[in-house]
């Protein structure tokens, strides 16, 4: 077996194909650092600007103070007034936005930038403070509270209507536990005589996503945008939703039997689980940018040499014309080129656009190649023909994720029926050792009895 032309033919190809796995590992660690690069420039327009939004609000605040008496270490009573929040919850929460987007761009690179009108409508019940009607106890003013992840984002606010007189935010949120946003004083009187049912218009901006807690009762959230790439996250998918080129529109309902917001407020002073709260979310930016792209086509690049060395072995042991392991190595180089080209113009033109760039230039240039190397400009073109066919498919299963596997396993299906169509009638013990139909010694040692390539 050591002795066999086919068995020193095939271990020479598994080690060329060894080889070029090593520009295929850099060419991963290319994509990775210029990814890298698109998501500093990301995290820099969202510095200057502002980052991805999270609403949490409107919610009433009432403050109190309760008057505690504590021994210090001398033994001595001391008197403290200790602040306290209590939370109230809107029955009903509607908000209806257009975030529409614009495209920024940093050198090459470019992210996306979302501003518009929020209009909230809201309304509150009475507060119950019973337990609050102590002696030792001072209720302070209530306000209302709209936090947010960065207030960076707040291009304008209208004043609150719907109380006895229009009230004018005021930015902070006046509590420790949520570090960003707005507030609006209010009148306990007033609050407890009717509760409050309140409108207002929030004017945002931010990057990346937009988020809103479901405070309500019964909470809903309305979103229309220009951006035709949504991508709804969070807990909750949108009861409806309508995507087009020029944009989308989508409408979000939650109660609290279905999200128990509500046990997250049943302590004062306390939030539980702030961070976790489930939101309506959706992403306002590309959901998949050619870098990931490219490097999926990448992870394919193995294949595409396998099978190319494939076609030629098959092409020497058919024909008897033979290919030299240079020459293999140089169609790889060309192959593996392929996914650099593709990285470097889909940076400056759009995927698809350096996909079908640099598809022609690599096929062109095997083509080109082949047609000396094969002593013939027809069968150079068939080998380029074919592989641009493969680039075809490969761009289908890239497009496809849902039929990718579908894809796949047709792709290799056929590849495998081919070659058990051309090679069905082969005699792949004169392949392995051609002298032995030949009438010569199997143990001769000839000149032309070990030699892989003529």
């Amino acid at each position: 077996m050591m002795k066999s032309v086919l068995f020193w033919k095939i271990t020479t190809l598994l080690g060329l194909m060894i080889l070029m796995i090593i520009p295929v590992t850099q060419l991963m660690n290319v994509i990775d650092e210029r990814s890298g690069y698109r998501q500093s420039v990301v995290g820099q327009v969202s510095e200057s600007t502002s980052r991805a939004q999270r609403i949490l609000g409107p919610l009433i605040v009432i403050p109190y103070s309760e008057r505690e008496e504590k021994t210090d270490d001398k033994g001595q009573k001391v008197v403290q007034m200790v602040r306290h929040h209590r939370y109230l919850l809107p029955e009903t929460l509607q908000v209806n936005g257009k975030p529409n987007v614009e495209v920024r761009k940093l050198g090459i690179y470019q992210t996306q930038v979302y501003q518009g009108p929020l209009q909230f409508k809201v309304k509150f019940g009475q507060p119950d403070l019973t337990d609050l009607q102590r002696s030792n106890v001072t209720v302070g003013q209530p306000f209302l509270l709209v936090s947010l992840s960065d207030s960076r984002g707040i291009k304008s606010i209208s004043p609150l209507t719907g109380t006895e007189s229009q009230t004018i935010f005021e930015p902070g949120t006046q509590v420790n536990v949520l570090h960003q946003g707005i507030h609006a004083p209010l009148t306990l009187s007033a609050l407890q005589k009717s509760g409050l049912d309140a409108e207002f218009t929030l004017t945002l901006a931010g990057t990346s996503s937009l988020s809103l807690v479901p405070l309500g009762r019964s909470s809903e959230l309305t979103l229309q945008s220009n951006w035709p790439h949504p991508n709804f996250l969070g807990n909750f998918l949108p009861d409806e939703r309508k995507v087009t080129e020029k944009g989308f529109s989508a409408r979000w309902r939650s109660t609290w039997f279905a999200n128990n917001i509500n046990s997250a407020f049943h302590y004062d002073d306390e939030i539980l689980g702030e961070d976790k709260l489930p939101t309506f979310s959706t992403s306002l930016i590309e959901p998949v940018d050619h870098y990931q792209l490219t490097e999926r086509a990448v992870k394919y690049a193995v294949l595409f040499i396998g099978l190319t060395f494939m076609a030629f072995f098959l092409f020497e042991t058919l024909t008897g014309l033979r290919v030299h392991p240079i020459q293999y190595l140089l169609v790889g180089a060309a192959l593996v080129l392929f996914y650099l080209i593709l990285l470097a113009f889909s940076e400056h033109f759009g995927f698809a656009t350096a996909y079908l760039l640099a598809s022609i230039a690599c096929s062109g240039l095997i083509a080109f190649y082949l047609s000396a190397v094969l002593r013939g400009r027809l069968r150079g073109a068939l080998f380029a023909a074919s592989l641009l066919m493969l680039y075809g498919v490969l761009y289908l299963l890239l497009q496809s994720e849902d039929n990718a596997l579908v894809l796949g396993a047709g792709l290799l299906f056929a590849i495998l029926a081919g070659i058990m169509l051309l090679t069905r009638k082969l005699d792949w013990y004169q392949v392995a050792d051609p002298a032995r139909l030949n009438g010569e010694t199997p143990t001769g040692e000839g000149e032309n009895r070990f030699r892989l390539w003529k």
